[in-house]
């Protein structure tokens, strides 16, 4: 006998009646993930410090017929995060899902880093994601409702070849960490806490490397990098009702870039 609860295949990505946030949608693959779950269904606020790219997002996702807010933040600042939050709920209700994906990288050797890069990276990688986990995660507990939070780590958390990122390297490990223990305090509230680590993807960041250290797709075991698209389906299994049974991972999406 089928259980109707479960139709086959049970793998629906339709995020009809969900409110994402996702922040650093102003590029990159926040870009491309805000865009993504506005074509799932799902009511998106698009977040980031640049308004006016926010703005042509918001503008871009309502003319493809999706759903989609601007609302700036800054994710080292609190403030900002409670307000933007505030600000989501006014324009579609409740957030239930959440991607973490605002992150700068640090380019620098830890014994060369300035104490404001080292504040700047923390701030932005760790203690933003963190503090907006947590007021996301306080409102869906007080509403009594279900939600899904994505982190955006990195396969840095995995591995370092010491050219110039220990920081970064370190935030994302800890990212990671986040991910887990806040998937087992909230599991009792039905509160999914997942994580991608992507590997080299085009993005302006990676643009940034290639610039500071030349081609290095040349050393990878398929010699390219990835393109944003190719995480599309690895973000919408961790926000679609069907992986709920899903909690405290971090995916690995790097196509053997690096070793293990």
């Amino acid at each position: 006998m089928t259980d109707e609860r479960f139709p086959l295949p049970y793998g629906s990505t339709d995020l009809t009646g969900q409110v994402a946030l996702v922040t650093g949608a102003s590029s990159g693959l926040g870009h491309r993930f805000a865009r993504v779950l506005a074509a799932a269904g799902a009511s998106v606020v698009a977040t980031a410090r640049r308004a006016d790219r926010l703005e042509e997002l918001a503008a871009s996702i309502t003319a493809a017929g999706g759903t989609c807010v601007a609302v700036p933040m800054d994710v080292t600042d609190a403030a900002s995060i409670v307000a933007a939050v505030d600000q989501a709920e006014a324009a579609f209700g409740t957030v239930t899902i959440l991607v973490n994906n605002a992150g700068i990288p640090d380019a620098q050797r830890a014994h060369r880093m300035s104490v404001e890069l080292v504040d700047a990276v923390i701030d932005t990688n760790l203690r933003g994601p963190y503090l907006l986990a947590i007021e996301v995660g306080r409102r869906l507990i007080e509403a009594g409702m279900p939600g899904r939070m994505v982190n955006i780590s990195s396969m840095g958390a995995y591995q370092y070849d010491g050219v110039g990122a220990a920081l970064y390297s370190i935030t994302k490990a800890a990212v990671n960490r986040m991910t887990e223990t806040l998937a087992v305090e909230w599991a009792r509230f039905h509160i999914n806490v997942n994580g991608i680590a992507p590997g080299a993807f085009s993005s302006e960041m990676m643009d940034g490397m290639v610039a500071r250290l030349g081609d290095f797709t040349k050393g990878m075991a398929r010699a390219r990098m990835g393109d944003p698209a190719q995480l599309d389906s690895t973000l919408l299994y961790l926000c679609a009702p069907a992986s709920e049974f899903v909690t405290g991972t971090v995916v690995k999406v790097d196509d053997g870039q690096m070793p293990r």
